[in-house]
Order: structure tokens, then sequence, then C-alpha cells
């Protein structure tokens, strides 16, 4: 078996394959682990929540469970893009809460063997990368993978309580 450091430090078995979904956000595409995804849904306007960050939409009811709605083109700081029909909201489990992702549009399941992602470049402390599991090249495609669990938790997310340091 062949294990290697990645970027993030973590343990990584080489000949493990992994499923993700791609998406859409603007002329990127992104991916995210399948195991975090508990559904894909047509975009709904959500309820607005006051002083919300402008990167949280609002929130939806999905069968009994109150679910943010955090539009990752404004949380990376992309072109506003207009809502068609194409725009989808990715339910996720992330940590122990159920959080909803607006993207462009879901581009399809892929295996990808985690041996093909390689780290994301050294940027400058002004560009966070924290987030970035790595890039992987799929049939000349560009893809950016995203740990989507961390971003999610992550403080300037204010989604999860933070336990006390």
């Amino acid at each position: 078996m062949d294990v290697t450091n990645t970027a993030a430090g973590r343990m990584v078995d080489d000949a493990q394959n992994s499923e993700f979904l791609t998406f859409t956000l603007g002329s990127e595409e992104y991916a995210i682990d399948i195991l975090k995804v508990q559904e894909i849904r047509g975009y709904e306007t959500p309820t607005l929540i006051a002083n919300a960050p402008p990167f949280i939409k609002g929130v939806i009811n999905l069968r009994g469970i109150i679910v943010p709605i955090v539009d990752l083109r404004i949380r990376f700081g992309l072109a506003l893009v207009e809502y068609t029909p194409f725009t989808v909201v990715v339910i996720l489990n992330v940590a122990t809460r159920v959080v909803g992702i607006v993207v462009d549009s879901v581009s399809d399941v892929i295996i990808l063997p985690r041996s093909q992602i390689h780290a994301a470049p050294e940027f400058s402390a002004t560009f966070d990368t924290r987030h970035i599991e790595g890039l992987a090249t799929v049939d000349g495609r560009m893809l950016i993978v995203i740990d989507i669990e961390q971003l999610m938790v992550s403080n300037d997310m204010a989604l999860l309580d933070q336990p006390d340091a």
C-alpha cells in the first residue's frame, strides 16, 4: 500500500479511489466528496435572515429541518450570476449540520484516484487556500477539489458553534 502525505498533512492511500460530485461556479469546475451530499434540489428563493453575511442567502425548510443556504459564488468572491433553471442547491451533511450550497449547475459524479489530486499551489497570505484539497485534471478539464466540510465548519462561515479554546 502506497501512503503519502498531502499538502494538508493528511495521510492518503494512493490506491484509493473516491467519488466526487462536480459542479460549476462561473467558468470554473469544482468537485466535492459525494459522501457529503445528501441530495440535489432545484433552486428556490430562501427566507432571508436579518444580519446574515451576504453569502448566506437565507434558510429553507427541508422536511422539517431548517437549512441555511450558502451561495458559493458570493463566498468565493466570484461575479454574481443570475439564477437560472440550471441553478441548483446541493444539500450537504457536514459535521453535525445540514447545509445547502447554491451552484450554477451540477456536472457529473466522477471516480477519481486520490493520486490524481495534486496539492494546490502556495499563494500569499491574502489568498486563502485552506479549503482547497487539491487540483485534478479529468478529460482535459481542471477541477478544483474542495474540502467542503472544512469550508462549511470554518469560523468565517459562522454556520456552527465553535468549541471554546
